[in-house]
Parts: C-alpha cells; structure tokens; sequence
C-alpha cells in the first residue's frame, strides 16, 4: 500500500507540474514582457499598474527564470497577486472554496445514496413495476440541466411557499458555517437536492448494470448455494463489487465539482469557485483563472488517487502494487 501510494503521489505530482507548465507557457509567455503584464493587471488597469506587474514579477527576465520564480511559488503556497481588486489569489479562493466544498460534499452524500439505492432496487426487481419507474425517474432527471430543475426548486420551495407567509428556505446567496449553522443548512438545501437529484441519475444507471453483471458470477451462485440469506448475499458480496465503477465515477465527479460547480452556483446565488471563475474570466482577471485551473487539477488528482484505494478496499480482487 506504501509504495502504491508513493507512486501515486509521484504520478500525481507529474500531472500538476504539467498543468503548470502549460498555463505558463498559454498565459505568461506572450509577445513581449508589457503584453503579459497587462494581461496579468486586467482590463482596466493604468500603465502605473502595468509597469509595477513587470517589475514584480520580472517579466523582463528569460521565461525560464519567470517559470522558476513562478514554481516557487506555487511550492510556498503562493498563487500570485490579484491585480485587479488588490489582493492576494489564495485571499480570493479562500472566500469561495468553503462555499463549492460544502455544496459538493453534502449533495455527493445524498446522491450517492440515493443513486446506489436505487440502483439495488431496480436490479433485484428487474422488470418489475418498481425497476421501471426507477428507470423513467433515472431518465427524467438525467435529461434535466440542473438550472432548469434550480430554478423549478425555487419556485415551488421558495417563491411559493414565500407568497403563503412561509420563510422556511432562503431563496439564494450563501451562509457561512461559523456565522449561522442553521442558515448555512437551510441555504444549501435546494442546491443539495438539485445537483444530487440529477447526479443520482447517473449513479442509479451505474450501479443497475454493475449489478445485473454480478449477479450472475460464479461467487454469487457459490454463495447462494451455502444458504446464505438473499439480503446478505446482494449487500456483503454482490453490491461490494459493483460498487467500483460507481467509486470511479465518484471520484471524477466530486474532484469536478471541487474545482467549481458553475450552473448551480449561479443559479442559487453561490459565490464559489464556478462563479468566481466566470467573474474572472469576464473581467479578464487572469491570476484568478490560474489560482482556480491549479486547484481544480490538485482536486481532480487527489480524487483518483482515494479511488485507487478505494477499489482494493471493495473489492478483494482489486490488489494495490
């Protein structure tokens, strides 16, 4: 398992270096040290601003050295300076990356959940009346954009229920935990159910298929055979291993999701990290863009490798060396 995990590590390692190398070479190599200056100081920057971005950054020096200084950086936890509203980029990411955590972790619990249910359900009683609305439900919802089933979410447990005197839900806008643990709850509700709903979808289809295709192993009829009881046989030896195309798709989804949540975001009002990248994008504030690209790339990274350990914990097929 140690050594797995080193080479994991160093693999994952590799990728991010990668990703560095490359948003260096597309946003700090440009035709000359003034262009990349002020495309680091936004838009709307003065030349007072652009020439203390080439100084700070030594943009004049070879783009050797800049990526050198710029990996340093990086290695310190320094994401680079925000030009355009005079602060750190870590300061920025700070502020929105509790707000995309919380959103994914607590809509990946209740979409798992669901999904792998679900899933269980319409494979056991395959072709059964409950097989077939798990079905049509599963289609519905994986159809749906996820604005689309927000904006409904609103109206029907907001703007409804706020016409007929009940304040129960806030409508958008985010709550931070250690301001109101009540308020941060019931903010994330609707945006929970949106995206798991739609999420669940996915995972409903996944776990039918891995089902029905375990179900029929040579270990399941073996365990059948000794007078196991059926509940035990699909939940101890059946589900465990149909769980690993399922943890695979989780993996990819929540390190996804981590690196911005754009639609729901903006459809509920949250200023995380999908938001803040589209803000950035539209001002053209290009620390920011890369600030969010190398968290997203550390998210996806770190995802694959609790994957990989996940798939030896399922399974016992599954071997880590």
């Amino acid at each position: 398992m140690a050594r797995f995990l080193i080479r994991r590590s160093i693999l994952g390692l590799f990728v991010i270096w990668l990703v560095t190398l490359l948003v260096f070479i597309m946003f700090y190599m440009g035709s000359g040290p003034q262009d990349v200056a002020r495309r680091l100081a936004g838009k709307q920057a003065d030349p007072q601003t652009i020439a203390m971005v080439m100084h700070r950054l030594h943009l004049d020096e070879p783009s050797y050295k800049q990526y050198g200084r710029f990996l340093w950086s990086l290695l310190h936890g320094n994401l680079g300076f925000d030009f355009y509203h005079g602060q750190p980029v870590t300061t920025v990411l700070k502020e929105a990356f509790p707000i995309t955590l919380s959103l994914a972790l607590g809509a990946a619990v209740i979409w798992v959940v669901i999904g792998v249910l679900s899933g269980v359900l319409s494979a056991v009683r395959r072709g059964s009346i409950a097989d077939r609305v798990v079905t049509v439900l599963a289609l519905i919802f994986y159809s749906m954009p996820v604005f689309v089933l927000g904006l409904l979410l609103l109206f029907v447990f907001f703007y409804e229920l706020s016409i007929h005197g009940l304040h129960f839900l806030p409508g958008q806008g985010y709550t931070y935990f250690t301001a109101s643990p009540l308020q941060w709850f019931k903010g994330l509700i609707l945006p929970w159910i949106a995206l798991a709903l739609i999420s669940a979808a996915t995972y409903t289809r996944l776990t039918r298929g891995s089902m029905l295709e375990v179900m029929g192993e040579d270990y399941i009829r073996t365990a059948r055979s000794k007078g196991l009881v059926e509940r035990r046989v699909i939940y101890r030896h059946a589900l465990r291993s149909a769980l690993t195309p399922v943890v695979s798709q989780f993996g990819i989804d929540v390190g996804t999701l981590l690196g911005g949540a754009i639609l729901t975001e903006y459809t509920f009002g949250m200023p995380g990290l999908g938001w803040t990248a589209v803000h950035a994008i539209e001002e053209g504030d290009l620390p920011v863009i890369v600030g969010i690209v190398i968290v997203a790339t550390a998210a996806v990274v770190i995802a694959n490798i609790l994957v990989d350990i996940g798939y030896a914990v399922l399974d016992p097929r599954v071997r880590l060396h």
